[in-house]
């Protein structure tokens, strides 16, 4: 372990968040409004005992988890809910240093309440235009399937996803519990957005092992797998992952409080950035796992040791891993090479 070379601002940091949930991204506080002006009911674990503990290695973890997170979903009920979620969220990213957030949302869990799949992304995208307006955080949108449904219903997505590439959408996601559905049983999914040009970049190796990446790879042809860390059992498998420049998107407060690690420093960050592995840090869902941004990339320099020029690259492989226009990645790319060339006690508070 290294010892930090400096301690320049992290928020500073020019960054990109690329593993975050659309309800996920939810602050508390607006949580608890919400549901106050819409009448609904939050258990304690949401409002005395937030965050909640969780622990979702298990079935019965998992099921808890959804749970919270299936009641969070259930106070966005307004058209304004969503700008509102959108614009907050673009403001934390703003105030976290990350100039693009690519956040993941599957329109099914909305389209009851919105008229269907077409008008919510609809609804959706144009809340994210408005927040990138707002705020000067640009914003872009991973269409993510639910790997509990069937595979019929992920061609669906990657369908109405493939109809607005270009237009704000830029990634096709796969989410959900590891061991209720394969990546491989989505492969035709995935075949109808890469052909559009959408990056992908499905979860994989969080609660389960090696296999779940290397399906990731072999049968979805990821440019980035969300979480990924259990891809630290199998050598060959990180050799591979470092070569091919697949970018892991790791979530250190996410893994620990769903059970993946039971503490953070046992998290392999430090061993998979040694061997190569384009890492872009995320929060995954800090509605109920509490940290946002800033706090990863302060774990990887308390926790880790990270050096600022580590960090830096951290930043970079965030970046460059992303779905923003070339144009501005090259921007953001020279915003952290300004970063790093200041010294931390010239930099302005």
């Amino acid at each position: 372990m290294e010892t930090p070379t400096s301690d320049r601002r992290l928020d500073r940091l020019p960054k990109a968040h690329l593993h975050l949930h659309f309800t996920g991204s939810m602050r508390h506080s607006t949580l608890v409004e919400l549901a106050r002006e819409n009448g609904v009911h939050l258990p304690q674990a949401l409002v005395e005992d937030w965050p909640p503990r969780l622990r979702a290695t298990d079935e019965r973890g998992w099921f808890r988890f959804q749970r919270l997170y299936d009641i969070a979903r259930s106070v966005l009920r307004r058209p304004e809910d969503m700008y509102r979620l959108l614009r907050e969220a673009a403001e934390d990213e703003r105030a976290a240093g990350s100039s693009w957030l690519e956040i993941q949302v599957d329109p099914s869990g909305y389209a009851s309440r919105f008229d269907g799949l077409t008008a919510t992304l609809e609804l959706i995208l144009d809340a994210a235009r408005v927040a990138e307006r707002e705020t000067g955080t640009s914003i872009g949108l991973m269409v993510a399937a639910n790997r509990t449904r069937h595979p019929l219903d992920a061609k669906a997505l990657a369908r109405l996803a493939r109809q607005y590439a270009g237009r704000g959408v830029v990634s096709f996601g796969l989410n959900n519990d590891e061991r209720r559905g394969r990546a491989r049983e989505f492969e035709g999914a995935f075949r109808i957005a890469r052909r559009a040009g959408l990056l992908s970049a499905p979860h994989g190796g969080e609660l389960q092992g090696p296999r779940s990446v290397r399906e990731c790879l072999d049968e979805l042809q990821a440019d980035r797998v969300g979480h990924g860390v259990r891809a630290i059992e199998d050598p060959h498998l990180v050799e591979r992952i470092a070569t091919q420049g697949v970018t892991l998107e790791i979530c250190p407060t996410s893994n620990v409080a769903l059970g993946v690690y039971d503490e953070l420093d046992h998290l392999p960050l430090r061993r998979l950035f040694a061997a190569g592995v384009p890492i872009a840090l995320g929060t995954d869902d800090p509605l109920l796992f509490g940290p946002r941004l800033v706090e990863q990339y302060r774990i990887a320099r308390e926790v880790f040791g990270f050096s600022d020029p580590e960090l830096a690259e951290l930043a970079r492989m965030s970046i460059r891993a992303s779905g923003a226009p070339d144009s501005l990645k090259k921007e953001l790319l020279a915003d952290v090479d300004t970063w790093l060339a200041t010294p931390a006690d010239e930099r302005p508070d």
